[in-house]
């Protein structure tokens, strides 16, 4: 990468955003190039800091991660969003992603992900934390009497993300539903549709469902 990703750090706690800064500037290719105590005028400060991917906390002084986003949305984003948050609630989880949000991450897992989120996010991708992951993916399929337990584990070659996007489509939702459940954009449904298929080596999605069936992903 020639270019250096401009990362933004918005959270009230200066603890938090000393670590963050620290395990962030250890990789070569990301710029920690300003972070903010509240959420009073991110707007400008990112768009003059010209930031790629602005990392925001939710609860914040003055103006809340929520109305940043509002702000974004309405004025237009000036950069990638990813929330880091302590709270997991779907409900504010899917209100956020569809402000605009580009990912979401627990506090209690960004030491081992917040490298693997900016670089997707920044690549144009949403992003999840493994936990909120099967928090919403497990809330999608839960009454659903044809799906089997998910464990990316047994799988090597598909990615957790793959696995629910193959798995759904076994279920026969179609694009715009999988999107909608699991707060990605259609066109990463798309995305991830096309990568599944090369990596199985697949040509439509009566393999996609076979194969699904055989590694017992869903019920026949």
């Amino acid at each position: 990468m020639t270019t250096k990703i401009r990362i933004h750090l918005a959270d009230d706690h200066q603890i938090l955003i000393d670590g963050i800064s620290s395990l962030l500037q250890t990789i070569p290719d990301f710029e920690v190039v300003g972070f903010s105590l509240n959420g009073s005028n991110l707007f400008d400060e990112v768009t003059q800091n010209k930031t790629d991917i602005l990392m925001l906390d939710i609860n914040m002084p003055q103006k809340d991660g929520i109305a940043v986003i509002k702000e974004f949305a309405e004025k237009g984003f000036p950069c990638k969003v990813i929330i880091l948050s302590s709270y997991d609630d779907l409900k504010l989880i899917k209100e956020i992603m569809k402000l605009g949000a580009s990912g979401y991450l627990t506090k209690q897992c960004a030491g081992e992900n917040i490298v693997e989120a900016i670089e997707a996010v920044y690549r144009g991708e949403e992003y999840f934390c493994e936990a909120v992951r099967e928090k919403i993916f497990n809330n999608v399929t839960k009454d659903n009497p044809k799906l089997n337990k998910i464990d990316s584990a047994l799988n090597s070659i598909l990615t957790g993300r793959e696995i629910e996007i193959i798995t759904l489509i076994s279920l026969e939702y179609s694009g715009k539903e999988i999107s909608e459940q699991l707060y990605i954009s259609i066109n990463t449904v798309e995305t991830h549709r096309k990568n599944i298929m090369k990596k199985l080596d697949l040509k439509n999605s009566i393999g996609l469902v076979k194969y699904a069936i055989k590694n017992n992903l869903v019920k026949s």
